[in-house]
């Protein structure tokens, strides 16, 4: 199967369908394990882009929070939260079909806090140096969450079982 093209068959069916150009395909073992269109237009959900989605399926399947050994297959390069996202599952491998710069003459996401001509030089910012404003609020008790966390971990501060490098 032509994955790259089945990636563009989504996106395309989403765009007549009112939603946004953007699909996910993410495959294990020569076959589809999960796809999805981006539904934020029809969901209002801004978390909802194709690769979110069919990360949390593909996940769900597989019972695990890991995607190594997949490759996944997105229309366009990752937004933000989604590179986060795949950088997160640890796919095998991401496959993009195009570039910002090349649907950028025909297709514009900017909001508020977010240009995709200059939004990811606001990560390597200090938190206090972005654009979006925040505040950081100092309590005690919040580390309290985590060595809780730790104690029912086995004293290890690691989640068992991820990938690192």
């Amino acid at each position: 199967m032509d994955f790259e093209q089945r990636t563009i068959e989504i996106a395309r069916q989403n765009v007549e369908e009112g939603g946004r150009p953007f699909a996910t395909v993410i495959v294990k073992d020569g076959e589809i394990l999960a796809e999805s269109p981006n539904r934020v237009a029809q969901t209002n959900d801004p978390t909802a882009h194709a690769e979110i989605l069919a990360i949390r399926e593909a996940c769900t399947k597989l019972g695990t929070e890991h995607l190594t050994g997949t490759v996944i297959y997105v229309l366009a390069q990752p937004c933000p939260m989604c590179l986060g996202a795949l950088y997160y599952c640890s796919p095998g491998e991401v496959v993009f079909l195009t570039t910002r710069e090349a649907y950028e003459p025909h297709y514009v996401d900017d909001r508020k806090y977010f240009e995709l001509a200059t939004f990811y030089g606001e990560f390597a910012k200090n938190w206090d140096e972005r654009r979006l404003p925040m505040r950081y609020e100092p309590r005690e008790n919040a580390t309290e969450v985590y060595k809780v966390w730790q104690q029912h971990n086995g004293g290890e501060r690691r989640v068992t079982g991820v990938p690192t490098a």
